[in-house]
């Protein structure tokens, strides 16, 4: 029997842990240091049992082929059941076995407990653990690079000044870039803009980056994309691809980009990407322009099996402008807004009906140690220009620039990154003791933007305003739903 790891899942070992990806499946697994041991003898080519056990056998002392044999087996056989790993009779076998991934295949993947021995798999859910790690152990494991701070579209909403789109990175910082991730182990990288396929070597920079064996992601709005591009991304097994598509009105999604007939390219080369097998998801920020367009684009990303997520609060600028918040939704165009998701996510209902959800709103508690968000101890941005940040949307926030210094010393030694670290929950007291807690998560990068100081402790009172909305809503909601489910219980 043959073993390969499959396509669209990469592989890391992080500290002493072994930890498995899957963009096809959206999920991940973390091993101990004995299923680390394991996993790090898959390899994307096939390997007979035999060799696999032999290869393995020989990282433990005093451990024999015979004795392992039968683990080596478990071990693999649970990673094909749950979809990370191809096998087959023969390597020819196992390689037309390794499609990667398939819209025609999305599926739930469950799993159980008796897979394999108990020493092997990891206990506790996958991020948890690594963001206890992290939190120790700051490991840059993934990194968004954008490539050009140029874009064809010019959103009423972007947190990035329009002056200042106007740079291409160079091509001795990029591929320097990616060498340097690879040192460090990284294993995501994100190609970014401005809009990333208005570089004129974003072909290059994508394969040179699946070359290197990252799992890779672009963000986009897709009005560029050609079938080249598709080939290569096709070939290389690129991770996903993030979009924006506001409404299902062309008027609507085009007063937002500004760009006459983006929504007609947006929309038809989503449904290319679908067509070739490569993951992608929507994301459609709510606005004034499209504040009632939300559920029409869930509905048709969920009818062609992709995601569609949202966000009613849109970021001020990085430069403290607040000309974009124009747009903004007040409190009450969010409070509909919300109101309308809760009545057509029925997913989101059963949680708010459970016993679950009431006594996670009464004993809520926000752990004081906790940080803010992963930025700092699991990722980092820089853009074209070879400034590093903490994120895309807090660039006022400068830790080091990638023409003067290497960016491990950046990652580890910046003095701002390692004060970003230092932010605890607790250095926002307003919000420990907040009766709108669970409705809520503070972030830095928000905060930031919109406090003339910049200051990223400065409490933005809108977001306040919108936990307050959506406690009110979710509350009247299941109060109304209780009093109906009692009055039939009488009846």
């Amino acid at each position: 029997m043959f073993y390969q790891l499959r396509k669209d899942c990469y592989i890391r070992k992080i500290g002493n842990y072994g930890y498995i990806k899957s963009s096809g499946l959206f999920n991940d697994l973390v091993f101990d240091n004995s299923g680390q041991l394991f996993l790090s003898q898959l390899k994307r080519e096939p390997q007979s049992i035999e060799n696999l056990t032999k290869n393995i056998a020989d990282l433990f002392f005093g451990i024999s082929e015979k004795d392992i044999k039968e683990d080596v087996k478990d071990f693999f056989d649970m990673l094909v059941d749950d979809g990370y790993v191809v096998k087959g009779e023969s390597r020819e076998e196992c390689s037309k076995n390794n499609i990667g991934f398939n819209y025609s295949d999305i599926k739930q993947i469950t799993f159980e407990e008796n897979y394999t021995p108990k020493n092997i798999r990891a206990k506790i859910d996958s991020q948890e653990l690594l963001d206890e790690y992290f939190i120790k152990h700051p490991y840059l494991s993934n990194f968004q690079i954008e490539i050009t701070s140029k874009c064809n579209e010019r959103c009423v909403h972007c947190y990035i000044p329009h002056e200042l789109k106007n740079t291409n990175i160079e091509d001795d910082l990029y591929f320097s870039v990616l060498e340097q991730l690879k040192e460090m182990n990284t294993l995501g990288v994100t190609l970014s803009g401005g809009e990333p396929m208005a570089h004129p070597h974003f072909k290059q920079y994508l394969k040179a980056a699946k070359d290197l064996d990252f799992y890779v992601h672009v963000l986009s709005n897709l009005v560029l994309l050609d079938d080249e591009m598709i080939q290569i991304m096709k070939e290389g097994n690129v991770c996903g691809i993030q979009t924006s598509l506001y409404s299902m009105i062309p008027a609507h999604h085009d007063a937002i980009t500004t760009l006459p007939g983006s929504f007609e390219r947006t929309k038809n080369n989503i449904l290319k990407l679908i067509e070739n097998n490569i993951p992608v998801q929507i994301s459609c920020p709510v606005m004034k322009q499209n504040k009632l367009d939300y559920l029409d684009v869930a509905k048709w990303a969920h009818m062609h099996k992709i995601r569609a997520i949202t966000d009613y609060s849109i970021m001020a600028k990085f430069d403290h402008a607040i000309d974009n918040l124009d747009n903004r939704l007040s409190p009450n165009e969010t409070a509909e807004v919300i109101r309308q998701i809760l009545l057509e996510d029925k997913e989101y209902q059963s949680l708010v009906m459970s016993n679950e959800f009431d006594e996670y709103i009464l004993n809520h508690k926000i752990n004081k140690e906790e940080p803010f968000c992963g930025v700092g101890i699991n990722t980092a941005c820089m853009v074209a220009n070879g400034d590093v940040y903490p994120c895309p949307g807090w660039q006022d926030y400068k830790c080091g620039n990638l023409y003067k210094n290497k960016l491990k010393d950046i990652w580890l030694l910046s003095r701002k990154m390692n004060t970003l670290r230092n932010y605890k929950k607790k250095d926002i007291p307003k919000c420990l003791n907040c009766e709108d807690r669970a409705f809520c998560s503070p972030c830095l990068s928000r905060f930031a933007n919109e406090s003339k100081t910049g200051n990223p402790l400065e409490v933005a009172e809108h977001f306040c305003k919108v936990a307050h909305i959506n406690k009110k809503v979710v509350m009247n909601w299941k109060k109304t739903k209780e009093g109906q489910l009692d009055g039939k219980a009488r009846n």
